[in-house]
């Protein structure tokens, strides 16, 4: 199964693509998709759509996830953050493709083993999860966080509806 995470941005939303096939788990690629920071914000949020969707053309994924937006003392920087969110939301949906939601909690809990992890101890696990993977940068890191958790969470929601088939 193709799965892609999205960690959105209004400057930058990072993105990750894994195949996972049971207990094994394959980096596919990684990056970012950068908007016009002078650009007007409608057209940065074509930027951020155009970008995702040509990332989604090309790998294809059965499934995807979108980190979920922490609500920051600045309103307007959330707000900001939440348009990027409905952009990183949209785009999948609009391609037919399931989109699943977690918090940044349960991201740092699926992939570190604890909640509150910091950006660093995430990005040495998921380098330990995808041998030999390259980071195009932070939000990139963050979205393969997303991906691999989507992919735990999946995996488990599987187990419990065979376990619950009468035998």
């Amino acid at each position: 199964m193709r799965l892609i995470g999205l960690d959105p941005g209004l400057r930058t939303t990072g993105w990750g693509v894994v195949e996972i096939d049971g207990a094994r788990i394959r980096h596919v690629a990684n990056g970012q998709v950068e908007s016009d920071a002078d650009a007007p914000t409608a057209s940065r949020l074509v930027q951020l759509f155009t970008g995702i969707e040509a990332v989604l053309v090309e790998h294809r994924p059965d499934s995807a996830a979108v980190e979920e937006t922490f609500v920051n003392v600045n309103a307007a920087t959330t707000l900001k953050l939440g348009l990027a969110r409905g952009v990183a939301l949209l785009v999948p949906g609009r391609l037919g493709i399931d989109v699943a939601e977690y918090s940044s909690t349960a991201v740092k809990k699926s992939v570190v083993g604890v909640g509150h992890a910091d950006k660093v101890q995430v990005q040495a696990m998921v380098q330990r999860l995808l041998p030999g993977v390259r980071f195009a940068g932070a939000d990139a890191a963050d979205a393969l966080a997303v991906a691999l958790c989507h992919g735990h969470h999946l995996q488990t929601r599987r187990r419990w509806a065979v376990a619950a088939v009468p035998r």
